[in-house]
């Protein structure tokens, strides 16, 4: 089983191309601002997920999905406040995939950290 299996990186993926979407529609002055800060924030996602299960190690994915976890904090942040700023409506749908995502990041920790433990 690869990173690709998993249905946490699945989503996040399908995350990135919802914030690529609704990021297209805030001011060029933004372009390396905001804009920037949550394309970065949500690549970031994804890619600590992969790179952590390629690791080889139960305690370095993680770590990783720690990191991932911190990344999805700051997308959900900075669509607070880009909501603040007027260039966005913070939907509800927007805002469960976030938290599905949350609780499968945190579920996926909860199983690793038991294996580690045996």
């Amino acid at each position: 089983m690869t990173h690709k299996d998993l249905e946490v990186y699945k989503l996040s993926l399908n995350l990135v191309e919802d914030i690529c979407k609704l990021t297209k529609g805030f001011p060029a002055s933004e372009n390396f601002g905001l804009t920037s800060q949550l394309r970065r924030a949500a690549v970031s996602l994804p890619s600590n997920i992969a790179e952590g299960s390629s690791r080889g190690s139960t305690k370095d994915f993680i770590r990783f999905l720690n990191i991932a976890s911190g990344s999805l904090a700051e997308i959900e942040t900075q669509l607070v406040i880009a909501e603040r700023i007027g260039y966005i409506t913070f939907d509800d749908a927007l805002q469960n995939n976030l938290i599905t995502i949350r609780k499968m990041l945190y579920r996926l920790k909860q199983a690793l950290s038991k294996k580690l433990s045996k």
